[in-house]
């Protein structure tokens, strides 16, 4: 059993697929290893075991909108694109969406994955409580408000196994979708915030090389008022594709025509469905106001890393207060590097690019590639030693863990010691 990017064969000794919570419960309780994996679209082994694999797709799926609550309830093992598509139709929508909507509602969120936005948090923030499968076999339900409600929902997978959640929703809303071109260098670093507010959710595309930027795609609500200054740049005339030369038949809708919020916010559409993957990813977050001199520091890399990319995308992020969020009581910029099918060659470069960016304190994306035993997780994370404290009482023989968590966490104590 592969990812869905195909550099993993996942390690498990056994795959099940239980058809109940009640079943569930009993597979965990009685595991000495288990970890449960959604839609694999992650590109580390952080959601491997040598254990036993669940695959949570058997259990009852359901999604059930709370008008009166302004909630919906999920499955974990739901992809946004379906969950998207039921509150839709019941006139709601979700705060913001990452650019593929095929992902799972629970894997999402408890690597911390996001959209793009200045004001506009990561899919956590949305989570109003979680449903755990403690290493025990207990299942239990953690409320916003609840002690260990901030470790819980970016969890990465190490303090149980999500079977539902509930998220806020708003009502329905409309957006426009345009991109620019040829976006000077020079203006981005001297105007990078107001140009990554200049709409809901802004995502610049490049490869570092050049003096422009290729694409910057702009997702307005449907009241913004068009942009009056281009930054230099140009409107496109035609749609386009993140990648240089490649078809917009499979990306949501541009040139400012209107649509509904779940057609503009992904930049791939929901119709779409890709088997698998050829590329890689790595992802750093870093605080927003060090973005240009974070950016001056990877063009500086241009030339070791263009070969190996097949682009680069820029985004910003909204704080928020969970422990082990990139995001944690941040307002963040995400650096995220689609690489080419070249592990070997990534892996070699990823140290170079990563001490370019440990002045800025700069966070890993928890399921892309990174080097792990570069990083002062404690020093990046201020809760993190509490969160390591909560992983050792609720899992005490690292039911959950594996070989990076360990890196990340530290071994696990044995629960005799």
């Amino acid at each position: 059993m592969k990812n869905w990017a195909g550099n993993l064969e996942y390690s498990s000794a056994e795959v099940r697929r239980p058809r109940s919570v009640a079943e569930l419960q009993e597979l965990v309780a009685t595991a000495a290893k288990v970890k449960a994996i959604g839609s694999r679209h992650s590109f580390n082994t952080v959601a491997d075991t040598d254990g036993t694999h669940i695959l949570l797709d058997a259990l009852p799926q359901d999604i059930t909108v709370n008008p009166d609550k302004e909630t919906v309830r999920v499955s974990g093992g739901i992809s946004y694109g379906a969950l998207c598509r039921a509150v839709e139709e019941q006139g709601y929508a979700i705060h913001n969406l990452a650019s593929l909507p095929h992902i799972s509602v629970a894997g999402a969120i408890q690597t911390g994955t996001h959209g793009s936005g200045v004001d506009n948090p990561s899919l956590a923030a949305a989570v109003v409580s979680i449903d755990l499968v403690r290493a025990s076999g207990e299942l239990v339900t953690i409320t916003r408000g609840d002690r260990d409600f901030p470790a819980s929902v970016v969890g990465i997978g190490s303090l149980g196994i999500v079977t539902a959640l509930e998220l806020e929703v708003r009502p329905s809303f409309q957006m426009r979708q345009r991109v620019l071109t040829g976006l000077p260098w020079e203006r981005a670093l001297a105007s990078f915030r107001e140009i990554a507010s200049s709409a809901y959710s802004v995502s610049f595309f490049t490869d570092y090389t050049g003096d422009t930027i290729p694409q910057v795609w702009l997702k307005a609500l449907d009241t913004e008022a068009a942009l009056p200054d281009l930054f230099g740049s140009t409107a496109a005339s035609v749609a386009m594709h993140p990648l240089p030369g490649m078809s917009a038949e499979n990306c949501t809708g541009q040139l400012d025509e209107p649509g509904k919020w779940l057609d503009r916010l992904p930049h791939f559409r929901h119709e779409f469905t890709p088997s698998n993957g050829e590329e890689l990813q790595s992802e750093f977050l870093l605080p927003l106001d060090d973005a240009p001199a974070a950016l001056e520091a990877v063009r500086g890399l241009a030339d070791r890393i263009a070969p190996l990319l097949f682009v680069s995308e820029i985004r910003t992020v909204a704080a928020d207060d969970f422990w082990l969020s990139p995001f944690y009581q941040q307002q963040s910029v995400a650096l995220h590097f689609t690489w080419k099918p070249l592990q070997a060659d990534v892996e070699n470069v990823l140290p170079e690019l990563e001490a370019a960016l440990a002045p800025f304190g700069a966070r890993p994306h928890w399921g892309k590639l990174f080097t792990p035993g570069l990083y002062d997780f404690a020093s990046l994370y201020p809760r993190f030693e509490d969160f390591r404290a909560l992983v050792q009482a609720n899992d005490p023989s690292g039911k959950f863990r594996n070989a990076l968590l360990d890196t990340v966490l530290g071994v696990a104590v044995p629960a005799d010691s």
